[in-house]
């Protein structure tokens, strides 16, 4: 099979961002004004990728593997899109499409067919990621999405990441769901916000990624050590991710809204059952989307 890669560029006044053909994936975001770039540079030291998309998994799978009908499927983490070529569907000056279908090759991991479309959309500072996933066949499906972006931190020289801070439009804390192994283990742990702050401490994420569950909040900002925030994530997912790799030190922060979520340790069940999962009735369509503002 012959991978074609291309890389397509929108601007307005205020921003510019590029998008590869490779996972319909946002590989750059910048100030046009001071050229300063806020995208991970998927440095493969500490994580090769910038921006994949989740579909039609998000997370993973005990042992790797999930039941649908009778039958038994193998999926890697966070499934296959990110790793696939999508076609451009169509481009404007401020407003980007891609669009990818199954095939023999999708069906033997996911026997459903497929329509998933990501989109791009740039309104002044802020960028609009879009997702539809639309069911083109006479039977349910189910599914999960999500996205990964990743987003540096620090962003300035001279500053280090434990200089930094996390806000949320939260309570006084929020209750993150706990992970072994990629699989969340059924126990909980609070991280405590002062005025919606948390801290960046270099333990953060020793225990892998924040899950935050059942719409404890919708937006999530990076802040300079000076307490002003520099780009912020809103969205109307159910739950979300913070993540950076754990006992790394990389230098940035995923910022993850999310439809699905990995399995339970010890799950069992067939995957409709799964936790989070989305369902399409025959002709269905789903959308939904999340904004970046710098």
């Amino acid at each position: 099979m012959v991978i074609i890669m291309a890389l397509f560029q929108i601007s307005n006044e205020k921003i510019t961002i590029q998008v590869d053909s490779m996972g319909a994936e946002l590989k750059s975001l910048k100030d046009v004004a001071t050229g300063r770039e806020y995208m991970w540079c998927a440095d493969p030291r500490y994580w090769k990728r910038t921006s994949p998309v989740l579909f039609p998994l998000v997370g993973g799978l005990k042992d790797g593997v999930y039941r649908l009908d009778g039958k038994e499927y193998r999926m890697g983490q966070h499934g296959f899109a990110r790793d696939m070529e999508f076609r451009l569907k169509s481009q404007v000056a401020q407003e980007i499409w891609f669009t990818l279908e199954s095939n023999e090759e999708t069906m033997e991991k996911y026997p459903y067919p497929f329509v998933l479309e990501l989109g791009y959309e740039l309104a002044d500072r802020t960028v609009v990621v879009k997702w539809r996933v639309k069911n083109p066949a006479g039977e349910r499906m189910y599914f999960s999405i999500g996205g990964h972006p990743a987003f540096l931190c620090p962003i300035e020289e001279g500053t280090k990441q434990s200089d930094y801070m996390i806000r949320l439009d939260a309570g006084e804390q929020v209750v993150c769901s706990s992970l072994d192994d990629g699989l969340v283990n059924g126990k909980t742990v609070s991280c405590w916000l002062k005025d919606g702050i948390l801290p960046i401490t270099e333990h953060l994420f020793d225990g892998d990624a924040l899950v935050i569950e059942h719409d404890q909040a919708h937006s999530v900002a990076l802040v300079k050590p000076d307490g002003t925030d520099y780009l912020r994530v809103e969205f109307d997912a159910p739950l979300f991710g913070i993540w950076s790799p754990p006992k790394k030190q990389a230098p940035f922060i995923c910022i993850e809204p999310w439809y699905g979520r990995c399995d339970r340790a010890g799950y069992t069940g067939g995957w409709q059952e799964r936790d989070w999962t989305q369902t399409l009735d025959a002709g269905e369509s789903f959308a939904a989307d999340y904004r970046v503002t710098v």
